[in-house]
């Protein structure tokens, strides 16, 4: 099933009957907090349309979300309060701009995930209130979807909604378990989700570019994979593109090298070589021009150690001395990559080209950022890092759609089943 096929074919929050009815609604509240408040609302804002339309439709809400690794115990630094605080803040900002009766905007937090006390407070909901669930990992049968606390969480209500697009590669309690019991709807978000990352991989406008950075070659190879067969260009940068020079034979120096990562780029330059899967030419979501072409840098800017006050150092090659590590692509490539990025029709960019939280090496970063921002291309943006980096250089409303998925993003391009959509499929 494809990502469209899913979009299509889960119900629509939008279809549900909700007037004075108790709605479960799993988001992704899973935000970086900073002295007890919440540091960065990118997530909450993405799930305020969701929760809005709820509201004016009388719908008696109750939000559940995980935030951090827990580890199934109650951990105070990880709870839900921060985040209930700021949910109301936001939402009596907005209703206020409407004049929607910003007074009457509040959420209350639940002392639990499940159990008595929760379930009577849930019950009490009138129509439009909010109730937002504790941190549902602080139940360890969370991640362990665990039948019992899925029909504890059916219990407080009576639909289910799914908006929590970066949870949904996850088989969890409040993802996939209580989606099989309830009536289940896709939020908005989630809904939008599926329709623009679908389209890339299902209905480009040609040509197809993707720009892929990060760390590791095995956190991306199954998108390599993918997209060998489906774009005409790949460009590769940040340290992954040190296992792909690695396995051309040059030297890395002390630049980060994943050693898997090494084979599997090997393996990939020999499909590039052979024109990806030897069908895309003939298939009609294949490279216009018949095959995918993967672009490596072909200069570097290296540095003696990570660190911001490390001096930068050009490198006209690929070659890292000893003792040097590359953490950046170099202006060269730089460049080219933009021109590329400007002939696009579609852009997908995922992973930054090098370590653009230090200054000295953020240079090949805020040139793709600042090619894919005036690029007339359609442009998509998967990856925390990647939207970070629009951020950080003030660019994030000049692309047409920040993914709020970093794992479940790419497990959907790579053409991976979701389990919290499928979960909303099956039910259909």
């Amino acid at each position: 099933m494809t990502p469209t096929d899913a979009s299509s074919r889960a119900r629509s929050v939008r279809e549900a009957e909700v007037a004075g009815r108790r709605v479960l609604v799993r988001v992704d509240f899973n935000v970086p907090l900073d002295g007890g408040a919440v540091a960065d609302d990118t997530r909450i804002r993405a799930a305020l349309p969701t929760i809005e339309l709820l509201r004016e439709r009388g719908a008696r809400i109750v939000l559940v979300s995980h935030l951090g690794r827990p580890g199934g115990e109650r951990d105070h630094s990880l709870s839900m309060a921060p985040v209930a605080v700021h949910l109301a803040e936001l939402l009596r900002e907005r209703a206020a701009a409407s004049n929607r009766g910003a007074a009457e905007v509040s959420v209350e937090l639940a002392p639990a995930v499940a159990g008595p006390q929760v379930r009577e407070r849930a019950e009490a909901l009138l129509d439009g209130q909010i109730l937002l669930l504790e941190n549902s990992r602080f139940e360890p049968g969370e991640t362990a979807n665990d039948p019992e606390l899925a029909r504890e969480l059916a219990g407080l209500a009576e639909l289910y909604v799914n908006d929590a697009f970066g949870a949904a590669h996850r088989a969890h309690a409040t993802t996939e378990g209580v989606a099989r019991l309830l009536p289940a709807y896709a939020g908005l978000l989630l809904e939008r989700e599926l329709s623009e990352l679908g389209r890339v991989v299902s209905d480009p406008e040609r040509p197809l570019v993707v720009v892929l950075g990060g760390a590791k070659v095995t956190d991306k190879i199954g998108v390599i994979e993918r997209f060998l067969e489906l774009a005409d260009s790949i460009l590769i940068g940040g340290a992954m593109c040190f296992s792909f020079f690695r396995a051309q034979g040059h030297e890395t120096g002390n630049s980060l090298v994943e050693e898997e990562g090494v084979r599997l780029a090997a393996e990939a330059l020999e499909r590039a070589a052979a024109g990806g899967s030897g069908a895309a030419g003939t298939d009609s979501t294949g490279p216009a021009g018949g095959s995918c072409e993967l672009v490596l840098p072909t200069d570097l800017v290296l540095g003696e150690r990570f660190a911001a006050d490390a001096k930068p150092r050009p490198s006209d090659g690929v070659e890292v001395p000893p003792d040097w590590m590359g953490l950046d692509i170099g202006p060269r490539t730089a460049a080219a990559y933009a021109e590329t990025i400007a002939a696009a029709g579609t852009v997908l960019w995922n992973g930054p080209m090098g370590a653009f939280e230090l200054e000295p090496f953020a240079a090949g970063t805020r040139a793709v950022a600042e090619a894919v921002a005036a690029s007339p291309a359609t442009t998509v943006i998967g990856g925390g890092d990647s939207v970070a980096a629009l951020q950080q250089f003030g660019l994030a409303d000049r692309v047409d759609w920040l993914s709020t998925g970093g794992g479940a993003s790419l497990e959907l391009l790579e053409g991976k089943r979701l389990p919290g959509v499928e979960a909303l499929v099956s039910r259909t």
